[in-house]
């Protein structure tokens, strides 16, 4: 069947970007950038497997005629996505620790720039093609040996909240002039290829200089009108969008008429792009959406469909690739360590500084696909190349949690959060939906919070995790990251200063922070800040399966410290308490609990209710269970009831009592850790039909006691 070029290009583009979505989704839940699935969903695609496992169906959809549109796409998505980059370039980067991010940047480059020269010396008779100077191969490949990706580099940072550490700082700092210099370096690189002689190379390196120098001068002074603009009208029009685009392009023509290449330009004027807070955080995300999601992903397929792992079909080529991985690995990651430990960083963040400037990512595909197009190096050295850089980036991730645990980061952060007086009891309550966070701190202040002058305040944490969803460039930036905490942060001061009392307020100590994984993130913060109880919202209408998933199953199951599920039905008051007993820890968490808002509200009271169901003999209570009640002040014990209903349905007969309960408190049934993330059966049901608002309890350690300190201040009060 024949299709119209234009149809067929359609298509293409259709399963481009479908596969792409899906092998990055996977490779984020593998806790890797989502740039690194891209470009494999593009190696999918070509010779390396699409065309070795189906040649005719690869060469119907990927004809030859249509690989030039693809090539057309990818330099539109390549010229803006260099804007991008230059735009994110900010130059506060590059004001911490100058002098040691030049010496260790610098190093870093040179190193790796030399033992890919040096490689050279043994590549260039084997991989290169004929008419190829060895100077230009040598540049080219000690290039692509040298470069730092500095958007996935910047993405690594914020999602291991290293931004306000002192290897954050530097990083971003040696990303930064280490980009400066590749790209320059690369410049270098095309202008003595196109020429294959460095001396006839000069004339349009002197020109690369000249336009430089006035894209820095009348160009910044120019451009600086956008931004006046901008504050002026408060939004980016689609007038002044268009002429930003508008100039990217002409930017990028000038530099290919110069000789060196047209991404140069488009990078240029995001250097030069004035860096107004809105003006920039508009325009990029403008850009960013449609970029990221269409036209990248073209790129990665033009690329995969030039990658040919097939070539690589002797071991004596896969030793020469394996050769090419640690060359580029070892050169990077020594220079950056011996630089950084002259100038006096210690061995671990040296050592986590060398595995981050290892990042290479999409930077590195750009450059090898120009390295191609110019017939610098071949398709089985290109291959081996891309293999290189998703060997260095997929691997940066693990070896930076290895080397630098969270512990290490906390310590060496730049802004170390003062903490209080020591508190008796913590709470951490992790919110994410704004339509039930205050019920859930309320009720964490309710538990938590006595009021005694001389017993030590507890702490309420409610913590706020913000998970970046999509490998955007800004918004991967710390600075966006920082901007996102900050925003979230005043929110939550905001809910602060409006709870009751208000002489409680200040013991409630919010905690935002970037992570893509929140119940582990919870977990650790749990486990550092050494947390009594998380106390966590469940928010949909019921449970289905006899299964509690997604991130609170996760932490239900695995937390190892006590758990509190709180299934919010707008209680405006806790003045009638039910816990329905069942002889099991999880419950005797569930009276502390009750014994804690007991204690801490003069008008509250509970009701302990057991069942007998048929011939069954009545439930007594566990010997812990009146070991706490025994401990109580009359005046408390007195608003405790323990009836006793007969019935042959014990659920009914606590979902028909939560109905005059304002909170009902379940400890998980004793099946409860048989299956992962299930409460019991019990529980899950009375889950779904109760008609109060139900606190689900499961105890982790039946040592931890939540009551010992309460019952002090409960019998220090007066009658």
């Amino acid at each position: 069947m024949h299709l119209d070029i234009v149809v067929q290009v359609l298509i293409q583009i259709l399963l481009v970007i479908g596969l792409s979505r899906l092998v990055g989704a996977g490779f984020r839940r593998l806790n890797q950038p989502l740039v690194i699935g891209e470009i494999v969903a593009g190696i999918m695609l070509g010779p390396s497997l699409f065309g070795l496992v189906a040649p005719d169906v690869a060469a119907w959809l990927f004809p030859p005629e249509t690989i030039p549109f693809l090539g057309v796409l990818s330099q539109i998505g390549l010229i803006f996505f260099m804007f991008l980059i230059g735009l994110e370039l900010d130059p506060k980067y590059l004001k911490n620790g100058l002098n040691v991010a030049i010496l260790v940047s610098h190093v870093s480059i040179l190193v790796p720039f030399s033992l890919g020269t040096l490689a050279s010396l043994l590549l260039y008779p084997l991989v290169s093609f004929d008419g190829v100077s060895f100077t230009a191969f040598a540049l080219f490949l000690g290039a692509a040996m040298s470069i730092t990706a500095f958007p996935v580099l910047a993405r690594i940072i914020t999602e291991n909240n290293l931004q306000n550490s002192r290897l954050g700082a530097l990083a971003l700092t040696c990303a930064a002039v280490d980009d400066v210099t590749a790209w320059c370096l690369l410049a270098l690189a095309i202008a003595v290829t196109r020429y294959n002689n460095m001396i006839a190379a000069i004339p349009t390196i002197l020109e690369a200089i000249a336009y430089i120098a006035i894209m820095l001068t009348i160009g910044r002074a120019l451009l600086k009108q956008f931004a006046a603009l901008y504050d002026r009208t408060g939004k980016l029009s689609q007038t002044i969008l268009a002429t930003i685009y508008m100039v990217v392009v002409v930017s990028a023509v000038i530099t290919e008429l110069i000789g060196i290449h047209l991404i140069f330009g488009a990078f240029l004027v995001g250097v030069v792009m004035p860096k107004h807070p809105g003006l920039t955080r508009e325009l990029a995300q403008k850009t960013e959406d449609f970029v990221l999601t269409f036209l990248l992903p073209v790129f990665f397929a033009y690329s995969g469909l030039r990658t040919q792992i097939g070539l690589l079909n002797r071991p004596s080529l896969w030793g020469l690739c394996a050769i090419v991985v640690a060359v580029a690995i070892i050169g990077k990651y020594v220079g950056t360590y011996v630089a950084a430990r002259v100038s006096g960083v210690e061995k671990r963040e040296a050592s986590a500084l060398g595995w981050l400037m290892n990042t290479r990512g999409l930077t590195e595909l750009i450059v090898l696909n120009i390295g191609l197009s110019l017939n610098v190096i071949s398709p089985l050295l290109f291959t081996m190349l891309v293999i290189m850089a998703l060997v260095t980036t997929f691997m940066t991730s693990p070896l930076l949690e290895l080397i630098y645990p969270k512990q290490q980061i906390r310590q060496q952060s730049i802004y170390q959060p003062t903490d209080i007086e020591p508190a008796s009891y913590r709470v951490l309550v992790p919110i994410a939906n704004p339509t039930t966070q205050r019920g859930l701190i309320e009720l964490a202040m309710a538990i938590a919070i006595g009021n005694s002058s001389t017993h030590p305040p507890a702490i309420v944490t409610p913590l706020s995790l913000i998970h970046l969803d999509e490998d955007y460039v800004y918004e991967s930036l710390p600075s966006e990251a920082d901007r996102q905490i900050a925003h979230t942060n005043d929110r939550l001061q905001e809910l602060i200063q409006t709870l009751e009392p208000a002489d409680y307020r200040h013991l409630v100590r919010p905690i935002v922070q970037v992570d893509r994984d929140v119940a582990r993130a919870t977990m650790q913060i749990a486990m550092r800040d050494r947390a009594d109880l998380i106390l966590v919202g469940w928010h949909r209408p019921a449970f289905h399966s006899n299964r509690l998933g997604g991130r609170v199953g996760q932490i239900l199951t695995t937390a190892p410290v006590d758990v509190a599920v709180f299934i919010d039905r707008q209680a405006t008051k806790l003045e009638n308490l039910l816990l329905p007993y069942v002889s099991n820890i999880h419950t005797d968490l569930g009276l502390e609990l009750a014994l804690r808002l007991l204690i801490n509200r003069e008008q509250t009271h509970l009701k302990i209710l057991r069942v007998i169901s048929g011939d069954q003999p009545v439930n007594e209570l566990s010997f812990e269970f009146n070991a706490m009640l025994d401990q109580l002040p009359d005046r408390i014990r007195r608003r405790i009831e323990l009836p006793i209903v007969e019935t042959n349905s014990p659920i009914r007969a606590v979902v028909q009592a939560s109905e005059q309960a304002d909170l009902t408190i379940a400890g998980a049934s004793r099946e409860w850790g048989i299956e992962r993330q299930t409460l019991g059966r019990y529980t899950d049901a009375l889950a779904a039909e109760c008609r109060s608002s139900l606190l689900i309890t499961r105890r982790y350690s039946q040592v931890a006691s939540h009551l010992t300190s309460m019952l002090e201040v409960a019998n220090e009060k007066p009658i």
